[in-house]
């Protein structure tokens, strides 16, 4: 079984699918540094020298690529894979997808701490942030929302989180 995290920038992916990796002992793949490994270079960078339409091109040849041959594993995926191509469709054929649901205020809470590491809002102001967030999540919700289980993050610690992920998937 693949188990695939999607949700905004901010969500929790990264953290929660090593988490779940750890506590479900399967492998563990995040889908943007795969692509950074490949590249030689992190996504930022890649963002700025190639551009986005080099980077979604090479986020779907590289989602394709661990679909065809992974079985068993966690799988953490970039907040706009979904958004591109057929990636969200591909996803629900192959993995059984949750999407980590979290809040306007929390994930603007969260990335302002973050800007320097997230091309796409690094050079925006602290206080137009929320409304950034706002807009873009009114984008990929309907992606996001597409996913075969939904997961509220807010007010809840990694812990807990991943607990009601391992749930889903044991349930006892």
């Amino acid at each position: 079984m693949i188990i695939s995290l999607i949700g905004y920038m901010g969500s929790g992916k990264s953290h929660i699918s090593k988490l779940l990796s750890q506590e479900m002992d399967l492998k563990l793949i995040d889908l943007d540094k795969e692509i950074s490994l490949q590249c030689k270079m992190p996504v930022s960078e890649i963002f700025e020298k190639k551009g986005e339409l080099f980077f979604r091109r090479a986020e779907r040849e590289k989602l394709e690529e661990i679909l065809a041959k992974e079985k068993n594993c966690v799988l953490s995926v970039g907040g706009g894979t979904p958004a591109y191509y057929n990636n969200m469709e591909i996803i629900n054929q192959n993995t059984e997808s949750v999407f980590l649901r979290t809040s306007v205020g929390t994930l603007a809470n969260r990335l302002a701490r973050q800007k320097s590491k997230r091309p796409i809002i690094a050079k925006i102001n602290d206080d137009d942030l929320p409304e950034f967030i706002a807009k873009h999540l009114f984008e990929r919700n309907h992606f996001y929302s597409r996913a075969k289980f939904t997961v509220d993050t807010d007010h809840k610690n990694p812990d807990e989180i991943s607990s009601e992920i391992r749930a889903l998937f044991n349930p006892r």
